[in-house]
């Protein structure tokens, strides 16, 4: 298949010879809201192992990266919290699973910096506690700061609203989250988009331009997961 075609049947094929044991994958996505699902069970189902995952959070129980969880595939998680995931929280706690966690922010601006070509850059966040451990220190402006270096995946797997054939991405609400920083991490950046333009989208609305896509897939339809569902008594309001 032609590389310079970028769009893909079926995720299989979007993930073809690129997959293998020890690899680092950054994946899009916050619990299971914006998640790339379709590449994630491609992931599964190659039984690749040894993983080191960079995510926000592991989604939940059999769900998301839960499922790369459960079929024992991740070696390391690079995250800033356990959520709502028990599998998680256990693996660590019994030292099955190596945890690195990362202030959200801090996770955020590593994998931009990974993007930009930046290898490391310096914040407040986080000295003065274990996150800071071991990592070099020094003083701006009078301020202590910690050394954060850069996240560069060796895959990236992001998830985005709509897409063209050239791969320009563009997100959908809350569901866009990490996938646009995910997406530029990667030295093989995989998209799947729920809808695929006729034309091109308009540069002014384009998030993630099509240089950082190495290949794109329609996601096949499915019902959208709520991570914890909330609502609220009606209130009547009287005229």
């Amino acid at each position: 298949m032609d590389e310079l075609i970028k769009l893909r049947a079926i995720a299989e094929e979007a993930l073809a010879g690129v997959l293998t044991d020890g690899m680092t994958i950054a994946v899009g996505g916050f619990g299971l809201c914006g998640v790339p699902y379709d590449l994630i069970e491609v992931v599964r189902d190659s039984g690749v192992t040894g993983l080191t995952v960079v995510s926000n959070n592991m989604g939940v129980d059999g769900k998301g990266l839960g499922l790369l969880l459960e079929n024992r595939q991740v070696a390391k998680v690079i995250a800033s919290y356990v959520g709502e995931n028990k599998l998680f929280a256990q693996q660590y706690l019994d030292k099955v699973l190596d945890v690195e966690f990362s202030p959200q922010g801090t996770l955020a601006e590593r994998m931009r910096a990974g993007g930009a070509g930046i290898p490391a850059f310096y914040t407040r966040t986080g000295v003065g506690t274990p996150v800071a451990e071991g990592k070099p220190h020094a003083e701006f402006d009078g301020h202590v700061h910690v050394q954060e270096r850069a996240i560069v995946a060796d895959l990236a797997l992001v998830h985005a609203h709509t897409a063209d054939h050239a791969g320009n991405l563009t997100y959908r609400a809350a569901a866009r989250n990490f996938n646009p920083l995910v997406a530029t991490c990667g030295r093989v950046t995989v998209a799947e988009a729920e809808h695929l333009a006729e034309e091109f989208i308009n540069p002014e609305s384009v998030t993630t331009p099509d240089i950082y896509v190495s290949r794109l897939v329609v996601a096949r339809k499915r019902t959208k997961e709520i991570e914890q569902r909330t609502v609220r008594p009606r209130v009547t309001v009287e005229a």
